[in-house]
C-alpha cells in the first residue's frame, strides 16, 4: 500500500504544479479574480496534502498500520473532492455553465476527509513503538 501512496503523491504533486502554473499564467485571462483565488485555494490544499500523503507513504513503508492506511486514503479522497470540486467550479464559471452549482457541496466533504486524514495520521503515529 505504501508504494501506491507514493505514486499517488507523485502524480498529484505533478498535477498541482501544472495546475498552479496554469492558474498563475493563463487562468486570469479567462475568469474573474475571485475565481482565480478559488482555483488557487484548490492548488494550495492539493500541495499541502500531497506532502502529507508522501509522509504517510514513507511512514507506512516502515511501520504499516490501519490508521496510516486510512490516513493515506483520506488524503487522496480529500484532494479529489476538495481541490477537484474547486477546479470544477472554476471550469463551470469559465464556460458560463450554471447547471451544476450543487457541486460546491463536495468541497466541505473533501475538507472533512482532510481532517480525518490528519486524525488518522496522528493516531497512527501515536501507536508507533519508540
Amino acid at each position: 500500500m505504501h508504494k501506491s501512496f507514493l505514486v499517488w503523491a507523485a502524480v498529484l504533486g505533478a498535477l498541482a504544479v501544472i495546475l498552479g502554473a496554469f492558474g498563475a499564467h493563463k487562468l486570469k485571462e479567462l475568469v474573474p479574480p475571485e475565481t482565480v483565488s478559488t482555483f488557487q485555494t484548490g492548488v494550495t490544499y492539493q500541495f499541502y496534502h500531497v506532502f502529507a500523503l508522501l509522509a504517510t507513504g514513507i511512514l507506512f513503508a516502515q511501520l504499516p498500520g490501519g490508521q496510516l492506511e486510512w490516513a493515506g486514503r483520506c488524503f487522496i479522497i480529500g484532494i479529489l473532492l476538495f481541490s477537484g470540486s474547486l477546479y470544477l467550479l472554476t471550469v463551470l464559471k469559465m464556460t458560463g455553465n450554471v447547471g451544476l452549482k450543487g457541486i460546491g457541496i463536495l468541497t466541505p466533504i473533501g475538507g472533512v476527509f482532510f481532517i480525518a486524514g490528519w486524525i488518522c495520521l496522528l493516531s497512527g503515529i501515536l501507536k508507533l513503538k519508540a
